[in-house]
């Protein structure tokens, strides 16, 4: 999902700038109730794990570049439903800045745009959580309809950002809305894999459903809200 470098430039970086910050305020926000509900510790844990988890996702997994942008398998929503939102949303940033400075420094100048991209559909798949799963629902326990939901929420606000940035840098000329649309359809079969690998990661999850060290994973994996 990395906008590609000279897809927005000069003065139009600024409004980059300025959805990063506010992305940036909301993750501060969830952080804050997070530690506040959970504990340091925890948050700090899961934070680690997920910016791991995160770096490795955009330097090892199958990535091509398409159009615009690139076809990633970020694994917004598994990481959404094993650590929570808070550190998925810190781990998405800091893995995406890592990568950027130690591999790609010429992506760095797109780093606004970029986690925003990231995150603000994490928030929206957060927003949905509470709408599709029971209360007394543990995570482990989805269905396959609730994990396409979030994944394709998550997925679809990638596809909608990425538009958003390239028409807002590059215009509405046919080359740019081609490569978009080339882009947005490759991207549309992550939606098919990614549902799937959350339910075998939530399948392993539950089958260590008391192995799992309290505090390492969110709360909501294993017990009802």
């Amino acid at each position: 999902m990395h906008i590609e470098p000279g897809v927005v430039t000069g003065a139009k970086l600024v409004l980059s700038y300025a959805t990063g910050i506010a992305a940036g305020g909301v993750a501060l926000k969830l952080a804050a109730e997070t530690v506040r509900e959970q504990g340091i510790t925890s948050f700090a844990a899961r934070t680690l794990a997920t910016t791991g988890l995160v770096f490795t996702f955009f330097e090892i997994l199958p990535h091509f570049p398409v159009g615009v942008s690139e076809v990633h398998f970020i694994l917004g929503s598994t990481l959404f439903l094993l650590f929570g939102a808070a550190p998925a949303a810190f781990g998405l940033a800091l893995g995406l800045l890592f990568q950027g400075v130690l591999f790609e420094p010429a992506d760095l100048p797109q780093y606004g745009m970029n986690v925003t991209t990231l995150l603000v559909p994490l928030f929206a798949i957060q927003a949905i959580a509470t709408r599709i799963i029971a209360r007394n629902t543990a995570y482990v326990d989805l269905r396959y309809r609730q994990a396409l939901a979030l994944s394709t929420t998550y997925q679809a606000g990638v596809i909608a950002w990425v538009a958003f940035w390239a028409l807002y840098g590059s215009g509405f000329a046919v080359t740019n809305l081609v490569n978009i649309a080339t882009f947005a359809a490759s991207y549309a079969l992550v939606i098919v894999i990614e549902p799937l690998a959350d339910l075998a990661v939530l399948a392993l999850a539950k089958s260590l459903r008391g192995v799992t060290a309290p505090g390492l994973v969110t709360p909501r994996l294993h017990n009802a809200a």
